[in-house]
């Protein structure tokens, strides 16, 4: 590929998924997702290096499986999702296993850096060519203004400081 060309490929939201885990009362995990975002890289290689990932997520569409706990968290408690309504991303750097990059919750933004899993390229029955990438990494929630707490009677933490987040996301080829 030339390299002064960019390829643009898009999420495909019905074959990815972004998650979060969260440990509750530190003896269980709570497991989320947004359920709408959306996002693209830009590249000028087949293997993704230095490419441009950007990605957005609707903080409205948080599912935990309780209605409750959702409202709680889309409360200023926790995300603010009124003032803020979306969480974002904007890559740095890629090297095909570390991809540093900004993200920005509730209006702070933080450098961090994921694993990245780049699964190879393939191209689908329909003649769409898709790129498959697993990124895993860790933020502290207390960074982001998310400061909501509480201690049970034996002195647990209720919602642990540290939020896993675990993003597989195939994009299709413009």
């Amino acid at each position: 590929m030339d390299n002064n060309t960019k390829t643009t490929w898009i999420i495909d939201a019905t074959h990815s998924e972004i998650n979060f885990k969260v440990k509750h009362m530190m003896i269980s995990t709570v497991t989320g997702s947004f359920e709408k975002f959306d996002g693209n890289v830009e590249t000028s290689n087949d293997d993704f290096k230095n490419g441009n990932f950007t990605f957005s997520a609707e903080i409205d569409s948080v599912n935990t499986n309780n209605k409750d706990r959702d409202n709680h968290l889309k409360s200023d408690d926790f995300f603010g999702a009124e003032k803020h309504p979306q969480l974002t991303f904007k890559s740095k750097s890629f090297d095909g296993e570390k991809i540093v990059g900004d993200i920005t919750i509730k209006g702070i933004t933080k450098e961090i850096t994921l694993d990245a899993e780049y699964n190879g390229t393939a191209v689908d029955p329909y003649g769409q060519t898709k790129a498959g990438f697993e990124f895993e990494g860790q933020i502290n929630r207390k960074d982001f203004d998310l400061t909501w707490s509480a201690v049970t009677e034996a002195g647990n933490v209720v919602v642990s400081d540290k939020v896993k987040l675990i993003a597989s996301l195939q994009f299709i080829k413009q």
